[in-house]
């Protein structure tokens, strides 16, 4: 299903029939204020087995971050963290940025690297921090990398990912054009702050 939602009026139909969606298990690709996303519901299972099973990797080496609503979530599923880290999140939130934080056990096992610790993104697209507060619970996601033998490639164009991925996924949103560089990594779990990949966002 491909679904063109606007930021600020989307048709309440296809809001509804998107959070059926994830609500079921079912596997979104959506906008982000970088890349486009695909991902779901973090407590489904299936969503992870069939986001693997289309990029072709082993669970335990998927990468997935969660997408929060805004930083409220983070108590929910992060360890405390320092007022420092809180203060410069608040400071870039929402935007173009992929914080990596020491995660609690409410987070989903599967999701835990070895060293426990979770990417959170809070990006500046209402279409998909809007979904995820009216579903409850954060969207896990993953980038869209055409992989390409001299470099990463995004896929922009929401005509061209619909054409690649309409029988792979349930719902499709188009947002608009994507963009081509992806979030700024930014590690916290440590007391010193260390930027593991500059994307988009400049860190404040």
């Amino acid at each position: 299903m491909f679904l063109k939602l606007y930021p600020t009026n989307p048709n309440p139909r296809y809001v509804k029939l998107i959070l059926e969606c994830l609500q079921d298990g079912g596997t979104i690709i959506f906008p982000t204020d970088t890349i486009y996303g695909m991902g779901g519901d973090i407590h489904s299972p299936k969503v992870l087995d069939r986001i693997c099973q289309i990029k072709g990797i082993k669970k335990e080496k998927a990468n997935f971050s969660f997408i929060f609503h805004d930083l409220s979530m983070l108590s929910e599923f992060t360890r405390p963290i320092s007022n420092e880290v809180y203060k410069m999140m608040k400071r870039n939130l929402p935007g173009p940025f992929t914080f990596i934080l020491n995660a609690n056990n409410n987070v989903p096992r599967i999701f835990q690297s070895k060293k426990k610790t979770i990417g959170i993104r809070i990006p500046d697209q209402p279409i998909i921090t809007n979904l995820v507060e009216a579903l409850g619970s954060p969207i896990m996601t993953t980038s869209l990398v055409e992989e390409d033998d001299e470099m990463e490639l995004y896929l922009t164009d929401p005509e061209e990912i619909n054409e690649k991925y309409k029988d792979m996924v349930d719902i499709i949103i188009d947002g608009g054009a994507g963009e081509h560089v992806a979030s700024t990594v930014v590690d916290c779990t440590s007391d010193e702050i260390v930027i593991l990949r500059q994307g988009k966002g400049d860190l404040d």
